[in-house]
């Protein structure tokens, strides 16, 4: 399998659903994902197994650093475990748009192993600013 590429428009409707694109929807069908805000501008929609793989770092935190607990408390309170019904859509919890300010259009982004939810003005705004050493980077990547 690949991973989740290449950026959608949707909508999220009055109910607060939201469509995902049917190249994101081929291996998972209707097996339940977890969405979080962890990064100040976006959701993160993660697989069942990709969120497994988070749950174990957040509790190696926990076990090495007691006094992370308030930042995982903040993060794992915050989320919701979402199953895509038979059209594919999910429900996005107000508090979680709010706090993103999604309202309506959604960009439905692929991040290799994720998928994340924003609002395209900011999702261009940051995708606009500069990179430090972009081209190093380019290279480290695609050689």
């Amino acid at each position: 399998m690949t991973g989740f590429l290449g950026s959608y428009q949707h909508q999220i409707d009055d109910k607060g659903r939201l469509s995902l694109p049917a190249s994101f929807r081929r291996d998972g069908g209707e097996e339940p994902m977890v969405l979080v805000h962890a990064f100040p501008d976006a959701l993160t929609l993660y697989p069942r197994q990709t969120w497994v793989e988070v749950e174990t770092r957040l509790r190696e935190m926990l076990r090495l650093n007691p006094q992370a607990r308030p930042y995982v408390l903040r993060v794992t309170a915050n989320a919701a475990e979402v199953v895509p019904d038979k059209q594919g859509r999910i429900l996005v919890p107000a508090r979680l748009q709010e706090a993103v300010g999604i309202t309506g259009p959604t960009l439905v982004v692929g991040a290799i192993d994720r998928i994340e939810l924003w609002s395209p003005d900011r999702f261009a705004a940051v995708t606009a600013e500069p990179v430090p050493d972009v081209d190093r980077l380019t290279h480290q990547i695609f050689g």
